[in-house]
């Protein structure tokens, strides 16, 4: 059984609640005298799980599941409706790459912008500002206003920034398919490092290889709950199968479906 200091991450009865849209004063009277929100929609309904200190978990599912928003509860950028999120560690987000940079500010101002707000103090950060760089491949324009950047330099600034962080927990959200083949290769050797210093990872990808092979443990969401949970093979071929019976339903309505007269 683990114990509290056992576990990094602990989501008990998690729900999260958003409004479609903007509503008049009007149109919120029912919600405060009845407590109903008809515009309202889950992305996370009941989810419990535990990931243990220095283990990795991954998350999978379709598009719209509460993948990211289960991460964005860990990074603490969203509160639950109900339920109780508990982290502990130091948290770095690798989910909106760059999301703290000023796009008139240089490179390398963003950097000790970013780094701050990331929990880095101006002495960690120009001591590892050559690394940062490097890690980016950026030096030639790090005095660029970030604004010119591609989205590749964009996104392999952000993810040097984060990694240079010393997380204890570290949550990607499809990042690793940031910048070109040789920028992921080495994404994916500093992610192997970080898990074998035994850092705890919550990792978000469609890659169900990745998940096999690199993951110790993996959830199954859908329509905000989880739907499967356990070894990551077991749970990678229940999301094939029901990607499967989907598909299948979905091609046996379209056959069940009467062509118009005429066409």
């Amino acid at each position: 059984m683990l114990t509290a200091s056992d576990t990094a991450i602990e989501f008990h009865g998690v729900s999260k609640r958003f409004s479609i849209r903007e509503k008049t004063l009007m149109e919120l009277l029912p919600r405060v005298i009845g407590g109903r929100d008809a515009d309202a929609f889950y992305a996370l309904r009941d989810v419990s799980f535990k990931v243990e200190r220095g283990k990795v978990l991954g998350i999978i599912g379709r598009n719209g599941g509460g993948k990211s928003t289960t991460l964005k509860l860990i990074a603490g950028v969203m509160v639950p409706t109900r339920g109780e999120v508990s982290v502990r560690g130091r948290v770095s987000p690798l989910i909106e790459l760059g999301a703290g940079f000023h796009p008139e500010l240089t490179g390398r101002d963003n950097i000790f912008l970013n780094g701050s707000i990331l929990g880095l103090s101006w002495r960690q950060i120009r001591e590892r500002f050559d690394e940062i760089v490097e890690f980016a491949g950026l030096a030639e324009f790090i005095d660029t206003p970030v604004k010119r950047y591609s989205s590749g330099m964009y996104g392999r600034l952000g993810f040097s920034v984060a990694i240079h962080c010393e997380p204890e927990i570290l949550l990607v959200d499809e990042v690793m398919a940031v910048g070109d083949l040789t920028f992921q290769k080495k994404c994916e050797e500093r992610m192997s490092r970080f898990r074998d210093r035994g850092v705890t990872i919550v990792l978000v990808t469609h890659g169900l290889e990745l998940v096999k092979t690199f993951c110790d443990r993996a959830l199954l969401y859908e329509e905000g709950r989880v739907l499967a949970g356990g070894e990551p093979t077991e749970v990678v071929d229940a999301y094939l199968e029901r990607t499967h019976e989907q598909s299948g339903a979905i091609r046996e309505k379209h056959a069940r479906t009467p062509t118009p007269s005429g066409a």
